[in-house]
């Protein structure tokens, strides 16, 4: 089976008024004030700094074009989901690929996951403009990059031998590394998330690198 199947007025006025939308949103991701709208399972102050400032300068760049987003962080296994309007709706645990790694094998989306070895099994990093998608058996599914047959789905459960409940539930990152390289969400998280965010229309994800610094991927961050 391909992989791709297992796996969218006064010019004074008009400034201040951009203005005060930009500032609103440099809050929410900053995770100043009461502005910010998080779920329980992330208030802002444990939003990674890393995470806030690829948000801060997503927004600030302009970078997410006004389109939700969201920053998957695979060093710990989660994943952060702002808005159009920038604010963080709500974070999450995720299970990720097996190996670590920041790019994907050339031509790994054509070849049949059986021949897929474990080391090949990496989750991306990257800037990716996502699209709603529909998988083999008909579930509704998030592409990251569709040659690399790589996107975010709920949790398969089907396999009780991987335990991957159990993996998202486990407070240790290594437990985590399980999939061909898809991000897997906890069902929940995905239908009040990132359906209603991602899967109807385009956004855009991005996936910060374990093994490089993450300005060789997002050149919109300020330099250090």
């Amino acid at each position: 089976m391909n992989s791709h199947l297992c796996v969218a007025g006064c010019t004074a006025s008009v400034f201040m008024k951009n203005s005060i939308a930009l500032s609103l949103c440099l809050v929410s991701v900053l995770g100043w004030g009461q502005a910010v709208k998080a779920d329980e399972t992330a208030p802002p102050a444990q939003v990674p700094v890393d995470v806030r400032q690829l948000a801060r300068a997503a927004v600030s760049e302009r970078d997410s074009r006004g389109l939700p987003f969201a920053i998957v962080d695979k060093k710990r296994a989660r994943v952060f989901v702002y808005g159009a309007d920038g604010y963080l709706r709500g974070a999450s645990p995720i299970l990720l690929g097996l190996a670590r790694g920041d790019a994907s094998v050339p031509g790994i989306g054509e070849r049949r996951m059986s021949e897929i070895r474990p080391e090949e099994r990496t989750t991306p990093a990257g800037r990716f403009d996502s699209e709603p998608g529909v998988n083999l058996q008909g579930e509704d599914i998030v592409w990251l990059d569709y040659d690399a047959a790589v996107s975010m789905h709920r949790v398969r459960t089907g396999n009780k031998v991987e335990r991957r409940l159990e993996r998202l539930a486990s407070t240790n990152v290594a437990e985590h590394r399980i999939s061909y390289g898809c991000i897997n969400v906890p069902a929940s998280f995905y239908d009040t998330h990132v359906k209603p965010l991602f899967g109807h229309a385009r956004g855009v994800i991005y996936v910060l690198p374990e093994t490089r610094a993450a300005r060789d991927y997002f050149k919109f961050l300020p330099r250090e």
